[in-house]
């Protein structure tokens, strides 16, 4: 018996019947057309290299300032090199200055990061997984309530946080800052809408079947699931806590206590005043090592944050 593409070739005239390569060509002008151009736009491109240029300028400027010495700081040109390379001796002088006060307030930033960042992640997670898979009385009064946190800004709740936490006596100690961070709501609300997606019911009923607790099926099945969503809300946490500036400076009044964002601050400041030090190469220096520390995290879990930025554009 005939294929139906023999019957094709054996009907049509022996002038019009399609070489092999004939048919190649045809599937290749077929697969051609299907095929979406890239269509390259001079005007977007430029359009997005000014925000690239504008993002890079800072970091540029900093690492060649960095450099250079105190006197080389003010006679050189601040885009480019000076004589000198002192950029050495300027990480020396970040590590001793002030008896080495800024280990100190390194430290105090990765405690602030370490509990702040991922305990609050931690616990938007769970908050999200329980809006998102039970249903309790009050579950919408509560979506709102959050809902409505979203609107507002930190800074806005900083003094009232400060007066309240003055009355409880945690002003300068570190649950000052450590509490504030742990409330998340954009990563609640953020982590709530991805689980009722990602997490199927028919996943968690089998679970419970088989006799696992809440607590087992969060950690072993729903945190997986969530891992990209997961990853995305502890980078910007890890960012927002690690560049916290307000709230540590105005909960903190011992210097023993500060992170590096309010440190590098007083280091700057104490230039302004008659009997303080100059000391503006050491804080660009501590600047660019404070930066170091983000850059390797977003480089390593990048895969995980582009996952993450990614979960629901497109339909499954």
């Amino acid at each position: 018996m005939l294929t139906e593409e023999q019957r094709t070739h054996a009907g049509r005239p022996a002038g019009h019947r399609r070489t092999p390569a004939a048919e190649g060509r045809a599937a290749r002008r077929v697969r051609t057309r299907e095929r979406p151009r890239r269509q390259r736009s001079v005007a977007l491109t430029v359009l997005m290299t000014l925000p690239l240029l504008y993002s890079l300028f800072p970091l540029v400027w900093l690492v060649i300032n960095s450099t250079k010495s105190l006197d080389e700081l003010f006679s050189s040109f601040g885009l480019w090199f000076g004589d000198g390379f002192a950029l050495w001796d300027n990480v020396v002088g970040v590590l001793t200055y002030d008896d080495g006060i800024y280990g100190r307030w390194f430290a105090n930033t990765l405690l602030y990061v370490a509990v702040g960042a991922v305990g609050s992640t931690l616990l938007a997670a769970l908050a999200g997984y329980g809006l998102a898979k039970f249903d309790f009385p009050g579950r919408r009064a509560v979506l709102a309530v959050v809902l409505g946190a979203v609107a507002v800004p930190g800074t806005a709740l900083a003094v009232p946080t400060f007066l309240l936490f003055s009355k409880m006596g945690l002003t300068n100690t570190p649950w000052g800052v450590l509490i504030p961070l742990l409330v998340t709501p954009f990563g609640l609300f953020l982590l709530f809408t991805y689980t009722k997606e990602a997490v199927p019911d028919e996943v968690l009923d089998a679970a419970r079947v088989d006799g696992a607790g809440e607590f087992r099926i969060f950690f072993t099945i729903v945190l997986r699931l969530l891992s990209p969503a997961f990853v995305s809300v502890l980078l910007l946490e890890l960012v927002g806590a690690w560049n916290n500036y307000f709230l540590p400076l105005i909960m903190l009044s011992d210097p023993d206590l500060f992170p590096l964002t309010v440190g590098l601050n007083q280091w700057n400041a104490q230039g302004a005043s008659a009997e303080g030090e100059l000391v503006a190469n050491l804080v660009l220096t501590g600047s660019l090592m404070t930066i170091i520390p983000l850059m390797i995290v977003f480089l390593c879990l990048q895969r995980f944050w582009r996952a993450g930025l990614a979960a629901g554009s497109t339909k499954g």
